[in-house]
This record gives structure tokens, sequence and C-alpha cells, in this order.
């Protein structure tokens, strides 16, 4: 399934030092909805539900620095350029450009991190935020095991591994793809799966790639150790009901943790599901954003 051809593309510049180029692409009318992709994709990945949500929504899919075509600067010693913090400043800055001060947000995998981190720092910008199979990134380091390293092999990988992927890239994909409920890789459609392959074997891009995963190691747990307040806007958190964040972690729980009231917070598991729960049920997601996003 390709992108549906109603949206437009746009290249909004976000930042001059290091220049940073933020591409999407944007459709609809009504309340401002944010969608950020996850590891190793690009907004193509919202295909599916992208064309529904926007006739309810003005739908806005980045994306992320680093990422599809968007800029991938070069790293700096202290992986601040592709922080949760500066990822999530691209975006606030993106949606300012559009138009939009405040507005909401649907965030998968890192997009979800991203996510948290821009609810942290720009309480007055999102108004809702739903993530997609994750726990609070210094819980899952903190809590770290054997179970947890196991099956998040690809976390403690790109730290150090940057020449393996890219002499191996569609070893690499496969890999990562495989976490679908079931391993199922003909749940993803295959011009995006096309495109990401390709992103695998450009050097800059796998650099990105390792540099945000270096920075949640790192910096954006700095980040996280060193906020003063907790998250403010309803929260809904969905999981792969055949994946590892909810076989790890109570999740509802551990998002309460980090949340000034525990009635902000609110969530369940997406049975069948695995990792990938756009692609795997986009239904259920779209039926989820509709009635969370709806209900303001």
């Amino acid at each position: 399934m390709s992108f549906p051809s109603n949206f437009r593309t746009f290249d909004i510049t976000v930042s001059n030092d290091p220049p940073v180029t933020i591409h999407g692409r944007t459709a609809g009318s009504g309340p401002p909805l944010l969608l950020i992709h996850g590891h190793p994709q690009s907004h193509l990945m919202w295909s599916r539900i992208a064309a529904p949500l926007a006739e309810r929504f003005t739908v806005v899919a980045p994306d992320l620095r680093g990422h599809g075509d968007s800029s991938k600067p070069a790293p700096d010693e202290e992986h601040e350029r592709y922080s949760k913090r500066a990822m999530a400043r691209d975006q606030v800055e993106v949606m300012k450009q559009l138009g939009f001060e405040k507005f909401n947000v649907l965030g998968h995998d890192r997009g979800a991190r991203v996510t948290h981190r821009m609810a942290m720092d720009h309480p007055d910008r999102v108004q809702r935020a739903m993530l997609l199979d994750i726990a609070p990134t210094l819980t899952m380091y903190e809590k770290t095991d054997m179970a947890f390293a196991k099956a998040y092999w690809h976390w403690f990988f790109l730290i150090q591994a940057q020449d393996t992927i890219l002499a191996a890239p569609k070893a690499y994909l496969d890999k990562l793809l495989g976490i679908a409920g079931g391993g199922d890789l003909s749940l993803f459609d295959k011009a995006d799966v096309s495109s990401y392959l390709s992103a695998l074997s450009d050097r800059a891009a796998v650099q990105a790639y390792c540099e945000d995963y270096r920075a949640a190691a790192t910096i954006d747990l700095e980040h996280d150790r060193a906020d003063s307040g907790k998250l403010a806007c309803p929260t809904r958190v969905l999981w792969g009901g055949l994946g590892v964040v909810g076989r790890l972690y109570d999740v509802v729980a551990e998002w309460r943790k980090v949340a000034k009231r525990d009635e902000l917070v609110s969530g369940r598991a997406v049975e069948g599901s695995g990792h990938y729960i756009p692609e795997e049920k986009p239904e259920e997601v779209l039926e989820e954003a509709l009635w969370f996003f709806g209900n303001q």
C-alpha cells in the first residue's frame, strides 16, 4: 500500500546549527495530529491509517532527523544531536511552521520515545499523547535483565555496531521486522521495506540510527533523571499482546509512575499483535486514535 496520494509533501528547515530539514507529508482538516514513526522505518509506516485519520484530523507525518528523507547531521561527542530532546524540538518547530501551536501526538517505538520527551519538554504544546509498544526508556534500562537483553538485543548492538549493519543490511532488517506477530514479513508493504533497506545501505542513515540508540543509552537517560515534573497530558498506551513490552512490564503502571496523576494514563494490549501494531492491527490503532483524540 503506497502512501495516500492526497497528502502533500513538505521539507521544513528546523535548525541551522547544524542544518536540519525535516521531510514529511500532510493532509486533512480538523485538529492537528502528529504521527511519529519508529526504527528502522519512516513516515511510510502510517500508510494504512493516514487517509482515514485525515478525514477527522489535520495529519502531519514527518521523518525523524536521521531517518527517511530528513537530514542526517553528523554526530557529536555527547550524542545530543540525536537525543530525543533534539528530535522533539524538531517536530515542535515543524508543527509551528505549519501553523499549529498545540497538537496531539501518536508515536510508535522511537517515535513514542520522542513523544514522551516532547510532552515533558513542551507541555504547553502536546494536548494528548498515544504511545505504541514502549515502556519508559529509563525504566527499561534500569530493569534490564537477561529476558530483556535477549529480546531487545538491537538496543545494545546499535550502540557499538555500525559497519556490521552496512555489511548485511537485509539480514538486519529481516531480523528486526521479524518481531512482528508470528514473524510474518508479508505484513509490510514491499515498497516500504525496499525504502527501509535502502536506508540501511546508506552510511549516513546507519550512523544516524546508531546515534539515536547511543543517545538513548546516555544523554536521554540524563534528561529523564533530571526531569523535575511529570507527564501532564492524557496519555494512552497500547502494546502488542504477542510482544515483549507487555510480557516484561506492567505497562500502564510504569507510565503512571511518570505521570502527574494515575487517571491521566490508560491503555491495553492489542491482542494478536507483535511490535509493529500499525501494520499488524491497523483497524484497532485507527479505532483507538479516533476515540482517544476525538474525545476532547
